[in-house]
């Protein structure tokens, strides 16, 4: 794991003093909100429906049991006692005070963290694979390079006001994505050539919001050495095509559109001879020297018995192992993925509590790492097979053992309009009540394997776009209205779902839902046919009876 420098330290405390300086000026009144507005926006504050929200960054999903430890302070002292992680790997506190944030960020520069970049039209916390390092079928771990970008892309001179936000995602395994690649600005693979040497398969203009669409292959291999110096070339020709006469145009993947990826590869060629001979070699140099920081932990040997034995005598246990595991690129060791989507939760919502118990186990079992992952879960990355009954028995005692990774109830939901200012519906109830349906039905483990991903207003924040059943909430008339998308899809075959038809009233997205799993139940080829696969053989219109059973009644 990265571990700051003299520099990264001073940089750190100076960026906060002059922010605290900042807030002190605005509570005083020096500074209006509009002219504090920017500011705090580069300090990851924003100003929510009901209060100020902080955002935290957590570069490409990694923490140690320490920087977990100060989240729940954080939790605890300046909040309502929890935090919500996000889409992107950060952590969002909802409820803190403005003069309360200057202390949050000084507590977090004790641990190496910050929330520089979190907002503003920058470039955004880096994410990655939330396996990374431990997944059995990567190339290479990704976050060494997404460790040079993040510091590449920190305070850039020459992108601290682009068109706007712009979002990178690495990943080491191009077969198996989890990192959502090609729903990014740019998204980068490891790969390796035909001579077995390690570069990056550059995607470019993805993006989902009020207009969805999946990236396209910039550049098949780029190699190390050439890796800063292409993304430079490739930022700087959006900052100077970029739409800015309409924000919702002033995206990546609306430039791509408009000129043609043929363009955009011939100006992007163009811009990366200029500029390459002007990387001397420093940041080759430099990913040298953070690779270091990412070293394998010392893996230990031990007997499985008492693992086996767990396995065949706990029911619960092993449903758990069945669902909640992944491998691990060691026979005896697995990755272990801790729900944060206990039935009938808030989808992301860890306590202050829970959040000190992840850390411990991190720091007893696990190697002293945790990763939050896009889907709104922790993850223990290095876990010996040994330890995983103790570790079961301590996530049930803090309600952290829910199994239903990758099932119905694990959904991704954006906070909505219980937060957030932009929201247009409610998300986090809605997805209470499809995770609690299922849980009475008692059937999630026979639907096996769907992604619900639900969005309150069309900036989806909730990745509906990609989920096999996408639900996007609108203002109707001030209404809530809820429409549905089938067949998207966030892996290495990435695509946007389609719009079943109609939309429903918030009463009735529940019982919708519901109707599609029936349908989707009657129509698989067997159980183990998986939704997508099923959507994908039969298409929207086998699903359109289930789904507005009246019309197909009208129609006979």
């Amino acid at each position: 794991m990265y571990q700051y420098n003299d520099f990264d330290s001073a940089f750190l405390a100076e960026r906060n003093r002059q922010f605290r300086a900042q807030v002190e000026r605005r509570i005083d009144g020096s500074l209006t909100e509009d002219e504090f507005r920017p500011l705090r926006l580069m300090n990851g504050l924003y100003l929510q429906l009901h209060a100020y929200m902080l955002r935290v960054a957590i570069p490409y999903g990694t923490l140690s049991s320490d920087q977990m430890d100060t989240l729940a302070v954080l939790a605890e002292k300046w909040d309502k006692g929890y935090g919500h992680f996000t889409t992107r790997q950060n952590i969002q506190y909802n409820w803190p005070k403005l003069n309360d944030v200057p202390d949050m960020l000084d507590e977090l520069a004790k641990v190496n963290m910050h929330a520089i970049q979190t907002s503003g039209n920058t470039i955004r916390n880096v994410t990655a694979d939330h396996f990374s390092g431990a997944a059995a079928d990567e190339v290479a771990d990704p976050r060494p390079v997404a460790e040079l970008i993040r510091q590449w892309s920190t305070d850039h001179p020459e992108f601290q006001a682009l068109p706007r936000k712009f979002k990178i995602a690495v990943s080491g395994a191009i077969e198996n994505d989890r990192a959502v690649i090609k729903a990014h600005d740019i998204g980068l693979y490891i790969v390796k050539n035909d001579a077995g040497e390690i570069g990056y398969q550059i995607v470019v203009g993805g993006g989902l919001g009020r207009t969805p669409m999946i990236g396209k292959i910039l550049k098949d291999f780029v190699k190390q050495e050439d890796l800063l110096s292409y993304l430079e070339a490739t930022v700087s020709v959006w900052n100077l095509l970029g739409r800015r006469d309409n924000k919702y145009k002033a995206r990546i993947k609306i430039t791509v559109h408009e000129h043609g990826i043929e363009e955009i590869q011939r100006r992007v060629e163009e811009r990366f001879a200029l500029i390459r001979p002007t990387f001397e070699g420093f940041d080759v140099e430099l990913l040298k020297e953070i690779e270091a920081h990412f070293a394998a932990p010392q893996f230990r040997s031990a007997p499985t018995d008492a693992y086996e034995a767990a396995y065949n005598a706990d029911p619960l246990f092993r449903s758990w192992v069945d669902t909640n595991l992944a491998a691990h690129k060691q026979d005896d060791y697995a990755i272990v993925t801790i729900s944060l989507k206990k039935h009938g939760a808030t989808p992301g919502d860890a306590s202050a509590a829970q959040m000190r118990v992840m850390a411990d186990i991190a720091r007893n079992y696990a190697h002293n790492e945790l990763r939050i992952s896009h889907e709104q879960n922790v993850i223990l990355p290095h876990v010996h097979k040994a330890d995983l009954p103790d570790i079961y028995a301590a996530l049930k005692e803090a309600e952290l053992h829910t199994a239903n990774i990758g099932l119905i109830s694990d959904i991704i939901a954006c906070p909505g309009m219980d937060y957030c200012a932009l929201a247009t519906a409610r998300s986090i109830p809605v997805a209470e009540q499809i995770a609690s349906r299922f849980d009475e039905l008692k059937i999630e483990h026979d639907i096996g394997h769907v992604q619900i991903k639900i969005s309150g207003c069309i900036n989806a924040c909730g990745h509906h776009h990609v989920g096999h059943i996408g639900i996007l909430g609108l203002d109707r008339a001030g209404v809530e209205n809820y429409q549905i998308t089938l067949g998207g899809d966030a892996t290495a075959t990435a695509a946007v779902g389609q719009r079943v038809g109609p939309g429903f009233a918030y009463d009735e997205i529940v019982p919708a839902i519901e109707r599609i799993i029936e349908g989707y139940l009657e129509l698989r080829d067997s159980s183990e046919e998986t939704f997508i696969e099923t959507y994908r053989r039969v298409g929207l219109e086998a699903f359109k009876g289930y789904i507005y059973p009246e019309k197909q009644a009208n129609a006979a």
